[in-house]
């Protein structure tokens, strides 16, 4: 099988560890690699299943038939040689990132942790919140918009405090030596201005927390990891002050087991990293899910069994 990912990721460092107590054999590469130091040769022809072929990186040499499961793991990007000029070095890495990517994805019978195509639909916001509706989850309410008056009124509605998040995760790079993180904050309506015009602007209602629970599903099986912050920052976005959070491990009510495993199915993934918010009376409100989410900290805080997880379904595709 294959795992693929960067060079220094803890949490595919566990997989790996945990395939290798059962035996498994595996390819471990990052597509950072591809194409100066992994080589890629596949074929496709009328007589055959599916794409044939070989990726070797000067150590090890892998079948591409004989592929049965992918552990993909937010590889980096292809790496092209800086000899290519300008616009054709961009041209090159991306016919080389489609050419992995696509040839991998078309392997017929691999089983994915996460097939990247659906990944990518997956990690929409907004639609995730139609999908948990759908499947009877608890949702904030909440609004995009990039209208001052939209928001104000927006506010008048929910009429209690509110918060503001990306519509896209990801780093903000300020051309500083460590990129900055745009984190989830509280706002006052009283401060809405023409500002708001200049991008889209998404806007919840603020759910009262008893904790958090980043809860990890992984091949039909779920795993709660607890948070109790101990700070406002925490108790506002806990990735902003890991120092003031307690950690524990919660058990996952049956309904939202089964909700969060059929909003899974929607999107033909078996790997979420969801975020809920546990309400001073016990409600579960789901808030997002990560489908390329970390959750190597929370096993090491937890103890839970998430590499073991994750093994046990990709050594069964392989069996």
């Amino acid at each position: 099988m294959l795992v693929v990912a960067e060079r220094l990721d803890a949490a595919a460092d566990m997989v790996v560890d945990a395939l290798n107590l059962r035996e498994v054999p595996v390819m471990r590469f990052d597509i950072a690699d591809f194409p100066q130091h992994l080589t890629l040769t596949g074929a496709h022809l009328p007589t055959e299943p599916g794409w044939t072929g070989t990726l070797d990186d000067g150590r090890r040499t892998t079948r591409l038939e004989e592929v049965r499961a992918v552990y993909w793991r937010r590889p980096a990007r292809p790496v092209i040689a800086g000899t290519v000029p300008g616009p054709y070095g961009l041209w090159a890495q991306n016919q080389a990132d489609a050419a992995i990517l696509n040839v991998l994805a078309a392997l017929p019978g691999a089983s994915w942790i996460n097939n990247p195509h659906a990944d990518r639909i997956a990690s929409h916001k907004p639609q995730q919140l139609v999908v948990a509706t759908r499947v009877g989850l608890r949702v904030p309410r909440s609004i995009i918009t990039n209208e001052p008056d939209a928001a104000r009124a927006f506010a008048e509605e929910v009429n209690g405090p509110l918060i503001c998040k990306p519509v896209l995760g990801g780093r903000l790079d300020a051309g500083q030596e460590r990129e900055l993180m745009v984190a989830t904050h509280r706002v006052d309506p009283a401060d809405f201005d023409d500002s708001i015009r200049t991008t889209a602007h998404y806007f919840q209602e603020d759910i009262p927390k008893a904790y958090e629970v980043r809860l990890i599903a992984v091949g039909g099986r779920v795993f709660g990891g607890k948070l109790t912050a101990t700070s406002e920052a925490a108790g506002t976005d806990w990735r902003t002050d890991y120092d003031h959070i307690e950690y524990d491990t919660v058990d996952v009510p049956g309904a939202v087991t089964s909700r969060v495993l059929r909003f899974l199915d929607h999107y033909g993934i078996v790997f979420g990293a969801f975020d809920f918010a546990v309400t001073p009376g016990g409600e579960w409100v789901f808030f997002e899910n990560n489908p390329a989410g970390t959750w190597g900290w929370v096993e090491n805080r937890t103890g839970l069994p998430i590499a073991a997880a994750h093994a046990d379904y990709l050594a069964g595709a392989t069996a």
